[in-house]
């Protein structure tokens, strides 16, 4: 169990110094891999459990939690402005290139 612990202790302080440069689809990896950490932990966890010490460093791996869920609302709130941004151009564009009613036909005149 400490191997997997020292891992997620490893791996949250990467991602954790690296915070203001990650992308989303690097923080979406780091969640799946933390996940899948997560669950070794529970599954030793039934078998064996925790000792002082364990606790402790999971503790301190759970104190990131809070500047991790805000770097992950603030990718949240960047995407939402994109969306709302493209939603509010293709309202623009589609505006420009209204179709006109089928039944109108132009009419030329010739001397």
């Amino acid at each position: 169990m400490n191997s997997i612990i020292a891992r997620l202790e490893e791996l949250t302080e990467s991602v954790a110094a690296q915070l203001q440069f990650i992308s989303s689809d690097d923080l979406l990896a780091f969640v799946e891999e933390r996940q899948q950490m997560i669950d070794e932990i529970n599954l030793l966890k039934q078998q064996t459990p925790f000792t002082p010490v364990q606790m402790e460093r999971l503790q301190k791996i759970v104190e990131f939690d809070t500047v991790l869920l805000s770097k992950m609302t603030s990718l949240k709130s960047e995407a939402a402005d994109w969306l709302q941004y493209r939603g509010q151009a293709k309202v623009q564009r589609n505006a420009y290139e209204a179709a006109y009613t089928p039944d109108s036909f132009l009419m030329d005149k010739r001397n």
